[in-house]
């Protein structure tokens, strides 16, 4: 799942970003709301973990900006106005929780996975292919229910395949959704992690095939199709 941190404290932003990381998701952070604003209009995200006092917007502009062209992803804000005011201002722009300064990261963690619970377009908890199950709150792959250790990177390329499985991926969005702003992916980067889990799906026993598509990108379906 990607997540985009707009956070203009850079101590608390590279906090916050390593630990999302740690757990699996992959993170971008910007620090102004011209730049979240660019990168929403252009990416598609499945949260977004927003201050508010950011120093050339209002946060809340963000999020009336995104509700107002149907952007679906969830948007927790976090910010130090703790007035019921602005909660509830900040509740009824469209944001989908409000979580106050300071916080502990746990909480924080546990809130977005509540978020990314809730049904929303192209998001789910659960994907399921064959006998292949991926939880994309806990970021845990499954084969007949064992659990199965996976890179964070091999359930991102394993997510985005699976959200668009039985048609073909193109690889260019492949690398857009994870290399993120840093753009930190080499050249060979995502033929090695489609490699890895195609083998690694294989010996656990998923009844999933990963094909290439010469020129084009990728595809996942059920090998029995």
């Amino acid at each position: 799942m990607r997540v985009l941190m707009v956070e203009d404290n850079e101590d608390l932003a590279r906090l916050v970003t390593g630990g999302l990381k740690t757990a699996g998701y992959l993170v971008d952070h910007v620090s102004t709301a011209a730049e979240a604003r660019d990168l929403v209009a252009a990416h598609r995200f499945g949260a977004v973990i927003l201050d508010l006092g950011l120093p050339d917007a209002d946060g809340l502009t963000i999020v009336r900006d995104m509700r107002a062209h149907r952007d679906p992803a969830a948007v927790l804000v976090l910010t130090a106005r703790s007035g019921i005011d602005d909660k509830v201002e900040g509740l009824r722009s469209g944001a989908d929780d409000y979580l106050v300064k300071p916080f502990a990261f746990e909480e924080l963690l546990a809130r977005l996975e509540a978020l990314l619970r809730r049904p929303r377009e192209l998001q789910g908890l659960a994907l399921v292919l064959a006998n292949l199950r991926l939880d994309t709150a806990s970021r845990q792959a499954f084969v007949d229910d064992e659990p199965q250790v996976l890179s964070a990177r091999e359930v991102a390329v394993l997510e985005i395949l699976m959200r668009r499985k039985g048609r073909v991926v193109p690889k260019r969005l492949v690398e857009d959704e994870l290399s993120g702003v840093a753009g930190d992916l080499s050249a060979n980067a995502i033929e090695v992690y489609v490699h890895r889990l195609r083998r690694q799906l294989a010996d656990c026993g998923a009844r999933v095939a990963i094909h290439t598509v010469r020129g084009v990108g990728y595809l996942i379906r059920d090998a029995a199709s």
